[in-house]
C-alpha cells in the first residue's frame, strides 16, 4: 500500500512532457465539441457572469482606496483583484472565450476537428459570456451604490483607461492579453494540482490587469457597466473597444500560442519515433 501511495505522489510531482500537454489539450477541446450547443451556450453564460466579479472587486478596491492611497498602488490593487474571476471560471471548468482561442484551435490544428465546427463553438460561447457579462454589469450598475458598497464613478474610473486608445493599439493590447490568456491554457493543463493552477491563473491574469492590457470579455463588463453608469462612455466606445480586443484575442490566443505550441510538440513528436524506429 505504501508502495502504491509513493507511486501516486511521484506520478503527480512529475512534470508533463509537452507531447503529454498537448494530447491532453486536444483531447480536453475535442470534449467540448462534443458537448450539445444549449450545455456550452449555459456554461459560457455561466462564466460572464462569474468572472464579473473581478470588476465586481475591483470598483469595490477603487471606491475604498481612491484619492486615499496613491494612484500607483492603487493600481497595483486593482491588478491583485483582476484574477478572482478567472479562479472561478478556471478551476469551476466553465466555458471563457479567450480560452478557446488556443484549446479549441488545437483540434482543428489535428484535423480532429473542423472550421466551421470551431467558428460554432467560438460564436456561442463568445455570446453567451457576453450575455453573461450584461447581466452582472446591469446588477453593478444598480445594486452595489444602493448598498453603499461602490460609488457608481467608480465604473467610469476603471474603464477610461480602456477606452483612450486608437484602434491598433486596442489591437496590439487585445493580442497581448489574447498570447497570455493562450499560455494560461496551456499552463494549467501542465500542471497537476489544484493549488498549482491557482497560484497560475493568479500570476497571468494579474499580468493583464497591471499592464491594462484587453481583454474581450472583461473588458466588455468593465465598459458596458461604465457606459450604465456615466454620460462619458458612450455606445461608439463600447463597440470600439469591444471589436478590436476581440480580433486582437483571437490572434494572439491561435497565432502566438494554439499555432505555435501546436507545431513545437507536433515536431517533437515527430522527432521522437523517428528516434524510436532508428533504434
Amino acid at each position: 500500500m505504501a508502495k502504491e501511495v509513493n507511486a501516486l505522489k511521484e506520478a503527480l510531482n512529475k512534470p508533463k512532457q509537452i507531447d503529454e500537454i498537448l494530447d491532453e489539450q486536444i483531447q480536453t477541446g475535442l470534449r467540448e465539441y462534443k458537448r450539445s450547443n444549449q450545455a456550452l451556450f449555459l456554461s459560457a453564460i455561466s462564466a460572464g457572469l462569474e468572472v464579473g466579479f473581478s470588476v465586481f472587486l475591483m470598483a469595490t478596491i477603487y471606491s475604498l482606496f481612491n484619492g486615499v492611497i496613491h494612484p500607483s498602488i492603487l493600481h497595483v490593487l486593482l491588478a491583485i483583484a483582476y484574477p478572482l474571476g478567472f479562479i472561478f471560471v478556471v478551476i469551476g471548468k466553465s466555458e471563457l472565450f479567450t480560452e478557446h482561442t488556443t484549446l479549441s484551435v488545437i483540434p482543428v490544428l489535428n484535423r480532429n476537428a473542423t472550421i466551421k465546427s470551431l467558428l460554432i463553438l467560438w460564436g456561442l460561447v463568445y455570446a453567451g459570456n457576453l450575455l453573461g457579462g450584461y447581466f452582472f454589469g446591469y446588477i453593478l450598475s444598480v445594486l452595489p451604490e444602493r448598498l453603499n458598497a461602490i460609488d457608481n464613478g467608480a465604473f467610469y474610473g476603471i474603464a477610461k483607461k480602456l477606452i483612450d486608445h486608437p484602434w491598433y493599439i486596442i489591437l496590439g493590447s487585445g493580442i497581448l492579453a489574447g498570447w497570455l490568456m493562450g499560455l494560461l491554457s496551456w499552463l494549467v493543463t501542465s500542471s497537476q494540482d489544484t493549488l498549482s493552477r491557482i497560484v497560475i491563473i493568479t500570476l497571468i491574469t494579474s499580468v493583464i490587469g497591471i499592464g491594462g492590457l484587453h481583454h474581450s470579455i472583461v473588458g466588455s463588463i468593465e465598459v458596458f457597466t461604465a457606459s450604465l453608469t456615466s454620460v462619458k462612455i458612450t455606445w461608439v466606445n463600447y463597440l470600439h473597444v469591444q471589436t478590436w480586443a476581440t480580433l486582437g484575442n483571437i490572434i494572439g490566443g491561435v497565432v502566438f500560442v494554439a499555432f505555435l505550441k501546436f507545431s513545437h510538440a507536433n515536431q517533437h513528436n515527430k522527432h521522437y519515433i523517428s528516434s524510436l524506429n532508428k533504434k
